[in-house]
């Protein structure tokens, strides 16, 4: 309810109380005063107790001194002296009086009968009755003259809000006209002095704004990383040389950065942005004779360039520099690949959907070709999944000849008791031994549900190598697929393979993503309970990440957790990652269950880690992953 009528009604109620209390107080004096009249009228009639005769006369003794409503004298030996006047009922002659009316009766025995009289208190009732009329004239007229002025208040309270309202109105408007001081006054004028304020305020970072984004405009399509435009670039250059009515003709590169995630995970996205800047840079080199190549970076590790007027001898060419520099590049950082390329020609006659398909087809096989691999793709075959179902051929492949071979990155105990650990990072590679992109493999194997086959060659080979080699000792960490892991198949042939090697299974630690273990949890207890059963170990990678980390681990049981490497880079400067770690290594000492921090770059976070009673250290600062030997010779040879 609105406050103006909020205080009427309230008024009202008030005023309707004074009302009703100045009623009892007049009532309350008419009833003293009635008392009074009654107790003169007995005085009176006590003197004549011992009357005997007529009622009448008695009537005309008493009617001097009394002013009777009714009389009545009843005999209790002659019914001939009875006299009655008067009515006992009187008809009220206005409103008020009827709130008034009383009744003054009284039965007195005297010597010869019973007189029964009701006296008149007109005169009274006439003076009461006009004394509530005038307070009545009183309250109610002040009650009139409070809430005429309230209104007329309210009313140019409104008045005022009104203008300050259509003020703050043109200030989303962006106007600024004066405010008018004269209109404003008293309490209202701070508000006015404020508004003035905010004017000048808001006029002043308007201007300022508009400044900024005069400066934003000029930057706000190119990547900060790069320096190459934006998708939103790269989409409108793509629909403009896919208009049926442009006559450009010319190729398009797609450069997929293949190694960003391994990266990103290994030495932190600092590390991965300067691996993208680096191959903006090896870009820009292949490209520095071809002044109209256009630069685009169109995902998170997807690159563009639109080249044209150049004939297809001229773009292999570029791809060939392309592949050199990457080559370069894989040597210095040792990953398994840089980045693949694709080369597609463009015309009039692509639509911007066929052209995109064509370019992914051609990065897809390109990355079944080897590391830092280029292919060109001038038309589809009319399979527009040809690259996948190529990656699908070739994976079987790899499956058939086991083509799989070993880094070894090791995992560095904090204390004593805590038992050495070192990692398998699995690489595969094509018929002539080039590497393929890990991540594009385990990522088309899962699309193509070839998971398990992928995770039993693992570790198939994982346990071949062991036992082939003594001089590899201690424990060995696998990675398995999360999908895997939650298969009861799975789980039971990978019972059966340990139960037959018990001696091997002793000294493997099984590492499983923590996002795809919480999705199904009583398949993880099972998958956890079977590998236990046989003496091996579970390892949970990438740990925190999940919003029910604490509880997973405390039903679950694993025997390490490896904490995702955003807890770790810079835990030096932000006291709240410090918190949740040492948080996570007390609840999981209690549970008797080995902590162990990755991505540890620097000196200074593995000081930190070390001091937080941590159980082991993984990362490019404690050691780079290095090709697994096999007692002198390399894997593959082996």
């Amino acid at each position: 309810m609105p406050t103006s009528k909020l205080f009427q009604l309230l008024l009202l109620l008030i005023f309707t109380a004074i009302t009703l209390l100045s009623f009892q107080q007049e009532k309350q004096n008419l009833s003293l005063q009635n008392n009074d009249l009654l107790e003169s009228y007995i005085n009176k009639i006590s003197e004549q107790e011992n009357w005997q005769g007529e009622g009448k006369a008695l009537y005309a003794l008493m009617k001097p001194q009394v002013d009777f409503q009714f009389f009545q004298y009843i005999d209790s030996n002659d019914s001939n002296n009875n006299y009655t006047h008067g009515s006992l009922g009187s008809a009220p002659t206005s409103l008020l009086t009827s709130l008034f009316a009383s009744n003054i009766a009284e039965t007195h025995v005297l010597a010869a009968g019973r007189l029964q009289v009701k006296l008149s208190n007109k005169t009274l009732l006439k003076q009461t009755t006009s004394q509530f009329q005038l307070q009545l004239l009183i309250i109610w007229a002040s009650f009139f003259i409070i809430s005429l002025s309230y209104t007329m208040l309210t009313l140019r309270q409104k008045s005022n809000q009104r203008y300050i309202a259509a003020k703050i109105e043109d200030l989303g408007n962006l106007s600024f006209d004066a405010i008018k001081l004269s209109r404003l006054k008293s309490d209202y004028r701070i508000i006015a002095t404020a508004l003035e304020q905010s004017q000048k305020t808001l006029k002043s970072k308007i201007n300022q704004l508009e400044q900024d984004n005069e400066q934003l405009s000029k930057t706000a399509f190119q990547d900060p990383i790069t320096g190459f435009g934006t998708r939103a670039r790269f989409t409108e250059k793509l629909n403009e040389i896919c208009q049926p009515n442009q006559d450009e003709v010319g190729h398009l590169f797609i450069i997929k950065a293949t190694e960003l995630g391994t990266i990103n995970q290994m030495v932190g996205r600092e590390g991965g942005d300067d691996y993208l800047a680096r191959i903006a840079n090896e870009l820009r080199t292949a490209f520095k004779s071809m002044s109209q190549a256009q630069f685009y970076r169109i995902s998170t590790a997807d690159f563009a360039v639109v080249l044209p007027n150049c004939n297809i001898k001229q773009s292999a060419q570029i791809a060939s520099h392309i592949k050199t520099g990457f080559n370069e590049y894989q040597q210095h950082i040792g990953t398994a690949s840089i980045a693949h390329i694709g080369l597609v020609p463009y015309s009039q006659q692509n639509d911007a959907v066929s052209l995109m398909t064509l370019a992914d087809t051609a990065v897809s096989i390109a990355q079944t070709l080897g590391p830092n691999s280029y292919h060109i793709q001038e038309k589809l075959t009319g399979d527009e999944l040809f690259g996948e179902s190529r990656w699908k051929v070739a994976i079987n492949e790899l499956i058939r000849r086991k083509a799989v071979k070993f880094f070894v990155q090791p995992i560095r105990p904090c204390r004593n008791d805590v038992e050495s650990y070192r990692e398998l990072l699995s690489r595969f590679y094509n018929s002539e031994g080039k590497l393929f992109p890990t991540t594009t493999v385990i990522a088309m194997a899962e699309r193509h549900g070839m998971s398990e086959e992928i995770d039993k060659l693992i570790v198939l080979n994982a346990i071949h190598t062991l036992m082939q080699s003594s001089s590899i000792t201690g424990l060995i960490g696998i990675n398995i697929s999360a999908a895997s892991a939650t298969k009861k198949p799975f789980v039971s042939w990978l019972k059966n393979v340990l139960v037959q090697q018990r001696h091997v299974a002793a000294r493997l630690v099984f590492e499983v993503n923590e996002s795809g273990m919480q999705s199904n949890l009583s398949a993880t207890y099972h998958f956890i309970n079977q590998v236990h059963s046989v003496g091996a170990r579970v390892s949970i990678e990438r740990f925190g990440l999940g919003f029910t980390s604490f509880k997973f681990f405390k039903e679950v049981r694993p025997d390490f957790i490896k904490l995702d490497h955003s807890y770790t880079q810079g835990i030096s400067s932000d006291p709240q990652n410090r918190f949740f770690v040492k948080m996570i290594i007390d609840i999981a000492r209690k549970l008797a269950i080995r902590v162990i921090a990755t991505g540890v770059e620097n000196q200074e976070d593995k000081l930190i880690m070390e001091q937080m009673l941590i159980d082991g250290l993984q990362g490019f600062y404690i050691a780079k992953p290095t090709p697994l030997l096999l007692e002198g010779k390399n894997q593959h040879s082996a």
